[in-house]
């Protein structure tokens, strides 16, 4: 569908990738439709996998208010809250770029929005599953000590 379309002389998308929405963007002929298709299969394709993982995880949290003791609730609790993050930052950092490309017209917060979304989520998804191992916590935390005041961590400073 995007072949269809009449291109202005600018051909260079203010992007660091080539996001359909910014291609679009060059269009000079009428977009409404493309647009509206875009948004309509977009929702389609993420708001049915987001269902899903909003009812997963609803019923996750059921089935954790129900383990009696304390300790294995937190357990359970934590590990689906690393899950939660990551889902969430990928998804709302989307969801922003998305919606926020349909509002302003910046190009340069655009671009910072997709980063957010395409990388950030994947960069950090590692970190994140690994601050559940306690030899990771125990490191940062001597990271952390040694970088506020040097020469106080005593695994550190040799």
């Amino acid at each position: 569908m995007v072949l269809r379309l009449s291109f202005c002389t600018a051909l260079e998308i203010p992007h660091f990738f080539c996001e359909l929405a910014q291609v679009i963007k060059l269009a000079c002929s009428d977009t409404f439709i493309y647009k509206l298709l875009i948004y309509s299969v977009s929702n389609l394709f993420v708001g049915i996998p987001l269902i899903g993982i909003i009812l997963s995880f609803t019923q996750i949290t059921s089935s954790l208010l129900r383990i009696p003791l304390v300790g294995g609730r937190y357990k359970a609790f934590s590990t689906c809250g690393s899950h939660l993050s990551v889902v969430s930052l990928f998804y709302g950092t989307g969801f922003g770029v998305y919606m926020g490309s349909a509002v302003t017209d910046s190009s340069m917060k655009t671009a910072v929005a997709s980063m957010m979304y395409t990388v950030v989520p994947q960069m950090l998804n590692p970190f994140i599953y690994s601050l559940r191992n306690r030899d990771i916590k125990v490191a940062l935390r001597y990271l952390i000590m040694e970088v506020s005041s040097p020469g106080s961590c005593p695994l550190l400073s040799e």
